[in-house]
């Protein structure tokens, strides 16, 4: 839940410190993000992999808006944008020249599906597509293959993320699961 703090009341009581007349958008549930709480302790499927994991959740539980044969798409639980989904194989693979020629061609169906999906649910007018291969190159979780799928709108970086480096995002994960997950295009 976001906290915000009002001009009026005074910056000592709140505990922010020295006044400064700023007001402050407080998000502790980034914390868990930030401190990398439930991350993975080792590399292996049995070692807390959520990618490994979510697949035997409901959809709704796992925020999963579709399954395929070798891959599904997931909500991001930690969104840049609303809508920001993943493509991840089932499989416990790290690497995306490990995939399997049936794996390679359901993650690109699923990325397509998505882009059809994002634009019928939210009107998106752009798309960031990709994935981060290895920790060293952003990948918060590296040992499982995961693509993301951001949509973008005109506008939509504003002073929030630039100045305050917090999002907002106008809309529950669970309510954007089910808005893509009934936009989402048959095989």
């Amino acid at each position: 839940m976001l906290q915000c703090m009002q001009e009026s009341e005074p910056i000592e009581q709140a505990g922010a410190g020295a006044p400064d007349n700023f007001q402050r958008l407080w998000t502790p549930h980034r914390m868990a993000y930030i401190k990398g709480t439930n991350k993975p302790t080792g590399s292996g499927p049995d070692d807390g992999c959520p990618f490994c994991e979510i697949p035997h959740m409901s959809d709704e539980d796992g925020l999963i808006v579709a399954r395929g044969a070798s891959v599904f798409a997931v909500l991001n639980l930690y969104p840049y944008n609303s809508g920001h989904l993943m493509v991840c194989p089932y499989r416990h693979v790290a690497d995306y020249a490990e995939l399997d020629d049936a794996e390679t061609a359901e993650l690109a169906d699923f990325t397509k599906r998505a882009l059809v999906a994002l634009r019928k649910a939210s009107g998106a007018q752009g798309f960031n597509v990709g994935m981060n291969l290895g920790g060293v190159a952003g990948a918060g979780i590296a040992a499982h293959l995961h693509q993301h799928v951001v949509p973008r709108w005109g506008g939509d970086t504003n002073f929030m993320p630039v100045v305050g480096h917090t999002k907002v995002l106008p809309q529950l994960l669970r309510d954007t699961r089910e808005l893509l997950a009934g936009s989402w295009p048959a095989s």
